[in-house]
């Protein structure tokens, strides 16, 4: 992979980085600024689409901004959307080490208006690229991520949808009427130890009563990290229970492209 640096406006280092087995994939690494601290967010397209289209932000797991979030938003980028996948932790706060991904989550959400502050910034990040269509955005989350993009919409941030996998669904603001603006979607692994039936029905509930435009799939038999390749791996290696399902990744896959097609129109 080659790098290098195309740009510095506005406080954004921009470096390019092209791959020949994907020409029209560009990706690019973008290093940001919050409140004195360094932030790294990736963004992906296809420079082959010339005209302005939606935006994506990837929300990453509890394990920090890494490859498999990057990658999610390289698939993002061959459907033929702007993904960036942003950085809520801070620049080299990658875990490798479960007690270590609890404590950079921990640390983030001790105040939810900080974590709310470092999606905005991701999302006004994907909203001023030349080929982004800013009125049409969306959010995708995974675990720690699924639950953050599930507070931006019960929060009401202007997205038109959101989709949640195997996120955690518990609210700091519960959603009320006229406030979400976002379409949810939720995709849980109905083995899943970490979400409970009881936070399933509360969730349902809190959706019904501050009438959500939501829906909630749950796969038979997935467990946490369901999306993920490198779940079995990582579950094996701390012994927790996570597992990759190949047929549970593909169609919430599939069922989210549906999803952005419907409020993307």
């Amino acid at each position: 992979m080659l790098k290098k640096i195309i740009g510095f406006s506005e406080g954004l280092l921009i470096l390019l980085s092209l791959t020949a087995n994907a020409a029209d994939i560009v990706t690019k690494t973008i290093e940001y600024d919050i409140d004195g601290q360094s932030f790294t967010g990736f963004l992906a397209y296809d420079q082959s689409i010339k005209e302005k289209r939606p935006g994506v932000i990837v929300v990453h797991e509890w394990w920090g901004a890494n490859d498999y979030a990057h990658k999610r938003a390289k698939d993002l980028a061959k459907e033929g959307y702007v993904a960036f996948a942003l950085d809520m932790y801070g620049t080299g706060k990658v875990a490798d080490h479960p007690k270590q991904a609890k404590a950079f989550m921990t640390a983030t959400m001790e105040k939810i208006d900080v974590a709310e502050k470092r999606f905005r910034k991701g999302k006004e990040i994907l909203a001023s690229q030349a080929n982004v269509d800013a009125k049409n955005i969306a959010a995708i989350g995974y675990c720690f991520g699924g639950g953050i993009v599930l507070h931006m919409a019960r929060v009401g941030e202007p997205l038109k949808g959101v989709a949640s996998f195997h996120g955690s669904l518990g609210a700091k603001t519960p959603a009320k009427e006229g406030v979400v603006k976002a379409k949810v979607k939720v995709y849980n692994g109905a083995a899943d130890p970490f979400v409970t039936a009881e936070q399933i029905a509360g969730f349902k509930a809190e959706m019904e009563t501050a009438k959500v435009d939501y829906e909630f799939i749950n796969y038979p038999d997935a467990v946490h990290s369901f999306t993920n390749p490198g779940a079995d791996a990582v579950g094996k290696k701390f012994e927790m229970p996570l597992a990759y399902d190949a047929k549970a990744d593909t169609e919430s896959w599939q069922s989210m492209l549906t999803f952005f097609e419907a409020i993307f129109k």
